[in-house]
């Protein structure tokens, strides 16, 4: 699923209470969070509301 670049001067919004949570070592974003800040990552994350998902990922 390839989708336009991100503009160097986009930055994602601080997260709020309840935006995300840890899991282990890692902070996870809540599909909340990704919804607000109106963009994917293509990091393969949890929570992605738009359908990216990494090639080498583990399918749940």
């Amino acid at each position: 699923m390839g989708s336009a670049p991100i503009p160097e001067k986009r930055k994602a919004p601080v997260p709020e209470p309840g935006e995300f949570y840890s899991d282990g070592p890692y902070i996870v974003f809540t599909e909340a969070y990704h919804l607000r800040r109106g963009w994917c990552c293509e990091s393969g994350c949890r929570h992605c509301p738009y359908g990216f998902v990494k090639p080498d990922a583990p399918k749940a």
